[in-house]
């Protein structure tokens, strides 16, 4: 993660209230994460639990996409959205929950819809972006915009009871292009509550441990739940030199 150039002290308040993190990984640790900044896309399955821990976490800045409203049957797994919240625009009824969580953090709300003309720039000046999409059409627009930033990116999808994880370190790693060349048919899928809970709290452990710079991320491995085995498996990817989105970016070591 690119540090700022201004370093942060932790209040005592702040201190109290990460105290058994610090003890994991110290008040400069903590200070690291009191300055990201990470663009979650999506306030839904996936963009619920992704946002809930990297808040309670003490992320400094955490921006929330997503311009569709609260509709009865996003209950069963969007868990920042509640029955009083049907109607709303999904960004205030989660921005809501995420500051009542933590007000110490900044949530930066984005009701947009990402497309060709403004992805880039939403994502731009941010140290990582967190793809929480239900589309692939979506994820290869923040894939793109996070290889021209050169952001790490932390993909995640789901379907019924199963789900997958990668980490794409633009230059370093394959990305989403690399591993899925052309989009899966567009339809509704089946989702179980359970799952993007799942998959969701597996990307935030990827994003807490990049931003801290600690542990091995999922680089050019793709992680698979499988929730009716319970079982995890790891598929070795690599990168495709010919990818129209990575392929002619700078191998970095």
């Amino acid at each position: 993660m690119k540090h700022a150039e201004k370093s942060v002290v932790l209040s005592e308040r702040e201190q109290q209230r990460y105290h058994r993190q610090i003890l994991l990984f110290g008040e400069e640790g903590q200070e690291q994460l009191k300055q990201a900044r990470v663009f979650v896309a999506g306030a839904g399955g996936l963009g619920s639990p992704v946002a809930m821990y990297l808040a309670v976490a003490g992320v400094g800045t955490i921006a929330l996409a997503d311009h569709d409203s609260v509709e009865l049957s996003n209950l069963n797994r969007q868990i920042l959205h509640w029955d009083t919240d049907v109607g709303r625009p999904k960004t205030e009824s989660a921005v809501e929950k995420l500051r009542a969580m933590n007000p110490d953090i900044e949530i930066r709300a984005i009701d947009r819809t990402l497309n060709d003309s403004n992805a880039e720039t939403l994502t731009k000046g941010y140290d990582l972006i967190v793809d929480a999409m239900d589309n692939f059409p979506t994820r290869y627009l923040l894939n793109g915009a996070a290889i021209r930033h050169r952001i790490p990116f932390i993909h995640g999808a789901i379907r019924g009871f199963d789900g997958q994880v990668m980490t794409v370190i633009p230059g370093r790693t394959a990305c989403i292009r690399c591993v899925f060349p052309s989009p899966p048919p567009a339809e509704p899928f089946p989702a179980i509550g359970v799952t993007p809970g799942i998959i969701g709290l597996i990307q935030a452990n990827e994003a807490i441990k990049f931003l801290l710079g600690t542990g091995e991320l999922l680089e050019n491995r793709l992680l698979i739940w499988d929730g009716m085995l319970s079982t995890l498996d790891r598929i070795d990817v690599q990168r495709n030199p010919r990818c129209p989105d990575c392929g002619k970016m700078e191998h970095k070591t």
